[in-house]
């Protein structure tokens, strides 16, 4: 592995994670097998997620070879890192803040068990768009896979956010598929927790990684 595939890809990480480990990321798959027909459902809700992060990164891959990016790391690429970094942080502290205002479920998220198939996936791929802070990380990665000056392996990058990113959404429905209803208590009480904790979660997760962030794009300076 080159050096700048190592340098994206370990920085692409973290950015993915904050994706992966969103309550509102993992709730809503875990929500796709209480619907009346589970699995094709839930499958049908993970291909449009994939397809989702991995559309949404590739827009900003080429906004950024337009800007003349792909050929090597321009001087913007750290100051990207470090007011992403400092967004998550922000972001983190303002959920904390507001924690005990967000401990129920929103309505739009229980009306989501009665989805078909075909509009689980139409509504996986929305999400990530509407979801400000899906949206903001996949521009934050597709900008970063862009100035790497990785050439035609862009695309290899954009694969490997995607797929880390939308693990999380991928992991249950694939363990149900293999399991059948084994698995339905331990995945109610899942997300009953992460309904519970849902802002407290997201709250450290982001602080986290928004530091890392933060001293990755520093460092760099």
């Amino acid at each position: 592995m080159s050096g700048s595939w190592g340098s994206v890809l370990t920085e692409l990480v973290p950015l993915a994670l904050v994706i992966a480990l969103s309550p509102l990321s993992i709730i809503p798959a875990v929500l796709m097998l209480q619907t009346p027909r589970p699995l094709p459902t839930g499958l049908a809700f993970v291909a449009g997620w994939l397809i989702g992060l991995g559309v949404l990164t590739a827009i900003f891959v080429a906004v950024s070879g337009a800007l003349g990016g792909f050929d090597k790391p321009p001087s913007w690429a750290s100051w990207l890192r470090i007011v992403v970094g400092a967004a998550l942080i922000v972001f983190g502290l303002v959920r904390f803040a507001r924690r005990h205002s967000s401990a129920h479920q929103p309505k739009w998220l229980r009306n989501m068990t009665t989805l078909s198939p075909a509009k689980a996936a139409a509504t996986a791929a929305a999400l990530t768009v509407a979801n400000p802070k899906v949206l903001f990380l996949c521009v934050a990665a597709g900008l970063a896979i862009g100035s790497a000056g990785l050439g035609s392996s862009v695309w290899a990058a954009v694969v490997y956010f995607a797929a880390i990113a939308g693990a999380s959404v991928a992991v249950p429905i694939l363990a149900y598929a293999v399991s059948g209803g084994r698995l339905d208590d331990a995945l109610a009480r899942l997300k009953d927790w992460m309904e519970r904790n849902h802002a407290t979660l997201m709250a450290v997760i982001l602080v986290v990684i928004g530091l890392l962030v933060l001293y990755k794009g520093l460092h760099a300076l």
